[in-house]
């Protein structure tokens, strides 16, 4: 089966985090996509996405116990994949020669380690791969193929 990541900002709009005129539509999209990656791919969060989206809940106006709520939930919901020295020696390297941001390289890093063909993100560089995890914006105007194949 397919194995899906998700990136902090899907995440955030699956929570309901609405910041900006065009997030009522992301919303929407990532929850209609998420009911359709159900069943048909391993959906996975990098432990990494978890920690950033309790800060963006917190910052969007969630209390400490609701976003703290809200993470155990996806994490309870989909599988995690962690950060381990290896995992972060990668990512150093990972930044370092693509000139990534680091916290960007440790969540391509662990999507990769944990077997991810897609890595869900509207901020990270559509297409980019890493060791067969490839960068995908669900929210692009031009969705890619592989992602399109997989919710068909």
């Amino acid at each position: 089966m397919t194995r899906v990541a998700f990136d902090t900002n899907v995440l955030a709009y699956v929570a309901g985090v609405d910041r900006h005129a065009d997030d009522a539509v992301k919303i929407d999209a990532s929850r209609m996509l998420l009911k359709q990656l159900r069943g048909r791919a391993a959906l996975v969060v990098p432990v990494q996405v978890l920690g950033e989206l309790y800060v963006v809940l917190t910052r969007s106006g969630a209390s400490r116990d609701e976003a703290r709520d809200a993470v155990l939930r996806m994490a309870q919901a989909f599988g995690t994949a962690d950060s381990n020295a290896s995992a972060f020696l990668s990512a150093l390297d990972l930044a370092t020669t693509h000139k990534l941001q680091f916290w960007d390289s440790l969540i391509v890093n662990a999507a990769a380690e944990a077997g991810c063909t897609l890595l869900l993100s509207e901020d990270m560089s559509d297409g980019f791969s890493w060791r067969g995890t490839v960068v995908v914006n669900p929210f692009a105007t031009s969705v890619d193929e592989r992602l399109t194949r997989l919710i068909a």
